[in-house]
């Protein structure tokens, strides 16, 4: 497989406009990268712009914190697939992992599965630089029994992003069938390539071209 093909190409700043979406878009389009990844504001435009290609049009649910309930993880996970998307990236309830209340983790995962319903895979974001070992496998094995389709790392929005120790925890963790993402921190093809090495099959990426093309990018912030 391609670097690119890695790759869900990712904008989600909260000052991101219509213009710089298309533009990362059409950055997709070129390179062949596995999704756009955005807010769900912009799930419908990011669809058209993408139509007639193969690249995915990804979406993020509970985003940032995960603190919002499992209906409205639900309510967005309905909506955007209405809305075009064919990937949705969803934060945990991490204060619900923190006290040790595994029905409501897996129930708020399992929420979101179900209203994807088979029409967008569910990547499930356990938020890895909160968590210690301990919490990072339990979230890992929750998300497998509620039928995720990926565990990730990271929001990008937190304290840190990926490791390669956490990737490779994750990788053992849920096996060789279950999807295992990174994103947050991984800005060269060194990068990538470490974190490939470790298990992932996905990278969630602002400095995509960087990455392909081999060069460094400073102002990437995811």
């Amino acid at each position: 497989m391609k670097i690119q093909e890695y790759i869900d190409h990712t904008l989600l700043k909260p000052q991101a406009t219509e213009e710089q979406i298309k533009k990362v878009c059409a950055e997709a389009r070129k390179y062949g990268f596995a999704s756009v990844c955005v807010n769900a504001y912009y799930t419908s435009l990011v669809r058209k712009e993408l139509e007639g290609t193969n690249v995915k049009t990804c979406v993020v649910v509970g985003f940032p914190l995960g603190a919002t309930t499992k209906e409205v993880k639900a309510f967005e996970t309905k909506q955007a697939i209405e809305n075009g998307a064919q990937e949705v990236d969803m934060v945990i309830n991490i204060g619900a992992l923190k006290n040790q209340k595994y029905d409501v983790v897996k129930e708020d995962i399992e929420a979101v599965v179900n209203a994807a319903k088979g029409k967008a895979f569910v990547k499930v974001i356990i938020e890895t630089c909160l968590l210690n070992n301990e919490e990072k496998i339990k979230a890992c094995e929750i998300s497998k029994e509620a039928g995720a389709d990926f565990v990730k790392t990271s929001t990008g929005f937190s304290t840190g992003g990926a490791t390669v120790e956490d990737i490779a925890l994750m990788r053992k963790t849920v096996g060789p069938d279950l999807g295992v993402k990174a994103s947050g921190g991984v800005r060269t093809r060194e990068d990538a390539d470490a974190v490939i090495k470790a298990g992932a099959n996905r990278i969630g990426a602002s400095a995509s071209i960087a990455i392909v093309e081999g060069k460094k990018d400073e102002n990437a912030g995811y």
